[in-house]
């Protein structure tokens, strides 16, 4: 019975965010480096082409659709990032520091996830910005 009413209700099921493991400065320019404030789990690196994150378990790579307004090192403002059936809209506001080398703060940031079908979520992020060596007096 479990299992009927599992597949019964598994196209409305909530999408999650699973942790990234480590990542890598880019070689050129800049990525914000993304967390969930609840729990400091790494959840996303975001790049002026592509957003990667871990989704319900598997690393997926959602190249950028369009972009609007700039956040500041090369990253706009809300980018929204779309591959096959997902849309992924990241809203970024970068603050840029005296006491930060090399990249700036991700003050506040909202990924809102949707799949075909399926239930959306709205994550609340935090982060930071690292910038690759030839950025870092940006």
């Amino acid at each position: 019975m479990i299992a009927i009413l599992a597949a019964a209700f598994a196209p409305f099921a909530e999408p999650t965010l699973g942790t990234l493991p480590a990542q890598a400065l880019p070689s050129t320019g800049c990525a914000a480096y993304l967390w969930s404030p609840s729990d400091r789990r790494f959840v996303g690196m975001a790049e002026p082409g592509r957003l990667r994150i871990v989704l319900d378990g598997k690393p997926v790579d959602l190249a950028a659709a369009s972009a609007t307004g700039m956040a500041g090192l090369g990253l706009a403002a809300t980018t929204v990032y779309q591959t096959g059936g997902t849309t992924a809209t990241l809203d970024l506001t970068v603050q840029p520091r005296a006491d930060l080398t090399g990249g700036a703060l991700v003050s506040a940031a909202t990924l809102r996830l949707e799949r075909e079908g399926q239930d959306g979520l709205v994550a609340p992020l935090a982060g930071l910005v690292g910038c690759a060596a030839d950025r870092a007096g940006s």
